[in-house]
């Protein structure tokens, strides 16, 4: 029988993979650089961050949940950052951003 700890942690996991497969098809969607930075860092993060905290309930109170925990942090601080820093650099060395062509009537 499956525990109410299980059933939580399953629930975060599913979460998390929610997010992550939510990532992959934008980054496979997305026009351009900005835009695919953009969902990769939000939702990976995001995705990332529920499928630890749902390996870190499934595993209770050990040192590998803490250890899953100190990665949470790592992840939740990092991302952000280097996602930023990575689109500053686009910017300044010129990479061009989408614009939506639009049909010319004639």
């Amino acid at each position: 029988m499956i525990s109410v700890q299980e059933i939580i942690a399953i629930a975060f996991m599913a979460c998390g993979l929610l997010f992550l497969v939510i990532s992959a098809v934008g980054m496979l969607r997305l026009p351009d650089f900005y835009s695919r930075l953009h969902v990769s860092g939000n939702s990976e993060t995001f995705g990332l961050m529920l499928s630890l905290l749902g390996l870190a309930i499934y595993e209770g109170f050990t040192l590998t949940a803490v250890k899953l925990i100190m990665i949470f942090i790592f992840v939740f601080i990092g991302n952000p950052i280097g996602t930023h820093i990575l689109s500053k650099a686009a910017y300044k060395t010129g990479h061009p951003m989408y614009v939506k062509e639009t049909k010319k009537e004639e």
